[in-house]
């Protein structure tokens, strides 16, 4: 792991369910530092009451708006580089879309995986980062694709033996 937290400083990510959650959850079991904005009142799709996400992750910070957008937005502004995972074949993910649009806007460092078989392609554009990059890390939410955790977590678990 000690190369991985030389290379990923931190993880980024605003803490939806699916994606997201994975990147949180890989943060915290491989002892990476976890930030990121997040909706108003910690809103998640599992998490609908105040204090929301932030009970369980209180290293997010709240946005002053309660709608995901905003979230995203600022998240993709203030990493060094987004780490997508997106389902092969189709998908509908508003907040995925929005991601990779500003990403684009803001010339960030992209790599968007499909699932375990771009590990290899993951390896090698994270390795072309500099040190100490702060990486946001999302996809699309449970709702959108069920396997997003899973897979998620997954691609992340791969990147440890090579990093």
């Amino acid at each position: 792991m000690s190369n991985t937290a030389k290379k990923i400083a931190r993880i980024r990510t605003g803490g939806q369910s699916g994606a997201d959650r994975a990147a949180m959850d890989f943060a915290r079991e491989h002892n990476v530092p976890l930030c990121g904005w997040c909706p108003k009142n910690g809103w998640a799709e599992d998490y609908t009451v105040a204090p929301g996400l932030l009970n369980d992750y209180p290293e997010l910070i709240e946005t002053p708006s309660e709608g995901t957008e905003q979230r995203t937005k600022w998240n993709m502004r203030d990493c060094d580089a987004i780490l997508t995972i997106l389902p092969e074949g189709a998908y509908d993910s508003p907040g995925t879309d929005i991601g990779l649009q500003e990403g684009e806007a803001f010339s960030k460092p992209m790599f968007t995986a499909k699932g375990l078989n771009d590990v290899p392609d993951v390896i090698r554009w994270v390795r072309t980062l500099p040190e100490e990059t702060e990486l946001c890390i999302g996809g699309p939410r449970a709702s959108e694709w069920t396997e997003a955790y899973e897979t998620t977590k997954a691609v992340l678990e791969s990147l440890l033996e090579f990093i």
